[in-house]
Parts: C-alpha cells; sequence; structure tokens
C-alpha cells in the first residue's frame, strides 16, 4: 500500500470579521455582540456533543479568552454547559426549546446526518467530502472527511473558503443576496482597479445564475492544479422551497463539497455525480 500523500488546503483568512467590535455596521441597527454569542452557540448546535474550547475557538476563528468569554454568558443563561473534563456542551434552556418541536438536537441532529452522508459519498466515489456553514463573513468548513485512498486533499476546518474560487464559496453565493455578497466579493478583488472590478462582478453575476439554474457548483483546479471540487446547496425539508420561490437571498445554511483529483472526480462525469450525492442525501431527508 502506498504512502498516502496529503494535499491540505490551509486558506489564508483575515480575522474573523464577527470578532472585530470596532466594525460593527450600525446602519444594520444589530447587536454584534449577540450576533457573535449566538454563533458560539450555532457552532456546539451544529457539533451536538461537547466540544474543547480550543475546538470552538478554531470554528470561530476567534482568539480561545475572548471564545471563552462569550461561553461563561451563554452558560449564565443556560444556553451552554461546561463538563467536568473542561468541554463545553448545550445546556438545558437549549434542550428545553428542543423538546418543544423548534429544532432537533439530538438524533435528528444536521451536523450528525451531514457526516452520515459524508461518510457514504466518500465511500462512493473515494473522494474527499467537506461541509460548510455559512456565516456572516461567508462559508467556513465545519467537517472533514478523507478518502481511503493514496491521495487526500484536507480543508483545515475552520478555513473560510473563497467566494470567487472555490466551489463552496461560488455556491453561497448564488444563494445569497447581492447586498450580502458584493461586498465580500469585491474584497476578494481589492487589488483589481474599478473597471475590472465591475467586469469581474457581472461576469461573477452570469456565473451565480448558471450555478442558481444547474443546482451545483463546480471549480476545475481553481484553487489547487489538477483538483476538481463540486459542491451542492444542502435544503433541510423544513426550509425546501417551490420553484417560484427560487432566486437570490435563500436561507442556505449548509452544503456539500466533493474534493478529488481529474482522475477521482473528472468533469466530464460531473451530472452523475451530483445524481449519485443526491440520490444519497434524499435517504437522510436531505436534499
Amino acid at each position: 500500500m502506498p504512502s498516502k500523500l496529503f494535499i491540505e488546503q490551509n486558506m489564508p483568512v483575515a480575522e474573523n470579521p464577527l470578532d472585530n467590535t470596532a466594525t460593527t455596521n450600525k446602519s444594520q441597527n444589530g447587536v454584534q455582540s449577540l450576533e457573535i454569542g449566538l454563533s458560539v452557540l450555532d457552532v456546539l448546535i451544529d457539533h451536538n456533543e461537547p466540544m474543547m474550547l480550543k475546538d470552538i475557538a478554531q470554528v470561530m476563528q476567534m482568539h480561545p479568552a475572548k471564545c471563552h468569554r462569550y461561553l461563561v454568558s451563554l452558560i449564565r443563561k443556560n444556553y451552554a454547559r461546561k463538563l467536568d473534563d473542561g468541554r463545553y456542551g448545550l445546556g438545558d434552556r437549549v434542550n428545553t426549546l428542543a423538546a418543544f418541536g423548534h429544532s432537533g438536537f439530538s438524533q435528528n441532529n444536521i451536523l450528525e446526518r451531514l457526516t452520515h452522508i459524508a461518510n457514504e459519498i466518500k465511500d462512493t466515489l473515494n473522494c474527499g467530502v467537506q461541509i460548510a456553514k455559512w456565516f456572516s463573513e461567508g462559508p467556513i468548513i465545519i467537517q472533514s472527511v478523507e478518502p481511503d485512498s493514496p491521495i487526500s486533499i484536507i480543508t483545515r476546518i475552520g478555513s473560510r473558503m473563497p467566494l470567487t474560487t472555490s466551489a463552496t464559496g461560488q455556491l453561497f453565493a448564488s444563494y445569497q443576496s447581492d447586498e450580502v455578497i458584493q461586498p465580500l466579493v469585491t474584497a476578494e478583488w481589492q487589488n483589481d482597479n474599478e473597471a475590472i472590478i465591475t467586469e469581474k462582478w457581472q461576469n461573477f453575476s452570469h456565473l451565480q445564475a448558471k450555478i442558481r439554474t444547474q443546482g451545483y457548483a463546480t471549480v476545475t483546479g481553481d484553487m489547487l492544479m489538477g483538483i476538481n471540487a463540486i459542491t451542492i446547496p444542502v435544503i433541510l425539508p423544513q426550509l425546501a422551497i417551490s420553484d417560484k420561490n427560487a432566486g437570490k437571498g435563500l436561507p442556505l445554511e449548509y452544503a456539500i463539497t466533493i474534493i478529488g483529483t481529474t482522475e477521482q472526480l473528472p468533469m466530464s462525469e460531473q451530472h452523475n455525480v451530483v445524481e449519485q450525492i443526491l440520490a444519497i442525501a434524499q435517504r437522510y431527508q436531505i436534499a
């Protein structure tokens, strides 16, 4: 058995915009510290099992000391709890909400189901699979599954995916409003002049329309030479939409990305691959 070659996508990211209280957009009339605290709670909900502080901070791209302060506040309001072994889990208040049917935080946990899907996709296609969640600063990887093959492409959990060059980012960008996406996309083109940015945005808008029409996004070597990726949206049953409501601004929270070499994931087979992925997702009542 040959040694396994790991190709790690350690995405260079700026400091988490949520972690900068000095950049609050007053025009939104929101409370940024509350949004950050709820994002920390989201991490615990998505993971659905106790986590160490360093792991929560990694997902949030936040210094552990600052992350700890938000956890203390969540514990005081009984939305989180600290275990004897030092890990943090969901508090009784969250469990009470679940009991009233507002969400499923146990057997029906979204991340748990998505991880099962990711493992089945990995076994079927022998490719790497990653799960991303949308945050206000963009899509962030919250789970990564590597294949049993000599070559594995790994993206670190907590990495923020670029909107313009990754399949994950392009898909999420196609299901959000221009008001949300355009400033984030423009920031990725900050070294270009205004005329070039205008042209790039027009081309990107065409790409968004194409992705929404076909229902998935693909890239071929845009981030790593010889590496292809396909991303599909995760449409939860409670958020299912009809064709009438299709378009930008949809509440897309999660996406699944399949990553492989040109041999593992040939783009000539992308339609067949997408059909296989959707068939697996539908068995878990997600697609």
